[in-house]
């Protein structure tokens, strides 16, 4: 798709956007099957964030209520990650508040909770972690990380409105970094900020230069305290027709479908897979609930799909759940 596409599919009655969805449904079943699958985060450090992203209520510039603690326990990780599994869940991601991960003591928690979910648990390993640099993060790959995740938020023309202590160029070094040490890679943003539509094709464009494996989507919350409490949500149409717009411009990618997804889409959410998405973030966000992975199984359930769950072998000896379909 090009620019003009976007503003064509963005200008579509609700009448006239479902030839476009059927488009985007068949794309997605062409390369993923009545296939879907779930991750499922954990808010493994949160709050007092140094970062002023505009959307977070973990950040330190913003009043809100969220929680404050520091690196949970292992035991608490690997549980977690356990139950994940026992969802339904194909990855499981370790996500911590801040700038990043530059406390020795903290990185050596972290790989060593890598190291123990990868030993215990037959799921693949995510993590959040903020800009690293590139030796950390071919140590996480070492100790059993698949996947790194770090989105790029909004578009770079955009971003300095959404950011100010750090830079859209920093975001790209470490998914750059990321892809360097050998990780495969989930990038992508928060819809719903303000941006234009020239900024939601911007941001496409990048992430298609990125050549990313996964790319997230997000439609703003708006939190109370935070410095976007003020924005609307986006109207359920509007995120449906994001969803397309991503389908159609990554046929091939996993597109995931992350926060805000049940305040924005309400009573559409099951038609996000016509729009062509092949994966849903299941369970509780960083600051906010989520859906119960009951309710999405029974979701999939009515709409003829499958649940597909694509864990990692656990180490001899461990009960393995199964593992089919392709790398998401």
């Amino acid at each position: 798709m090009n620019y003009s596409d976007w503003q064509e599919l963005f200008s579509l009655s609700a009448a006239a956007l479902w030839s476009r969805l059927g488009e985007a449904s068949a794309l997605r079943e062409r390369h993923f099957g009545p296939r879907v699958s779930f991750c499922v985060i954990i808010n493994a450090k949160s709050g007092l964030c140094s970062e002023d992203c505009a959307f977070c209520s973990q950040s330190a510039k913003a009043a809100s209520q969220a929680p404050h603690y520091p690196l949970l326990p292992q035991a608490e990780l690997v549980a977690a990650a356990r139950q994940a599994a026992a969802a339904g869940a194909s990855r499981f991601s370790l996500v911590t508040a801040g700038r990043g991960v530059s406390s020795p003591k903290d990185q050596s928690a972290i790989l060593a909770a890598v190291a123990a979910i990868k030993e215990a648990v037959p799921i693949r390993i995510c993590a959040s972690l903020g800009i690293v640099d590139r030796g950390f993060l071919m140590e996480l790959k070492a100790a059993g990380l698949y996947r790194f995740h770090h989105n790029l938020e909004t578009a770079a023309s955009f971003f300095p409105r959404i950011c100010t202590t750090h830079s859209f160029a920093e975001r790209v070094a470490t998914i750059e970094a990321a892809q360097e040490a050998g990780l495969s890679v989930c990038a992508g943003g928060i819809f719903g900020l303000g941006e234009t539509l020239a900024q939601r094709w911007e941001m496409a464009q990048a992430l298609k230069t990125l050549a990313v494996d996964a790319i997230p989507l997000n439609f703003l919350h708006p939190l109370a305290g935070t410095l976007l409490s003020h924005r609307p949500l986006l109207d359920p149409l509007t995120a449906l027709k994001i969803v397309c717009a991503f389908r159609l411009t990554f046929p091939e990618r996993s597109v995931i479908i992350c926060g805000g997804r049940q305040v924005t889409l309400r009573s559409l959410a099951p038609l996000l897979f016509a729009a062509g998405a092949d994966s849903l973030m299941t369970g509780d966000y960083l600051t906010t609930r989520g859906r119960l992975p009951d309710d999405d199984r029974q979701m999939l359930a009515d709409l003829g799909l499958e649940l597909v769950q694509e864990g990692s072998a656990p180490a001899a000896g461990q009960g393995a759940l199964a593992q089919t379909g392709e790398d998401a």
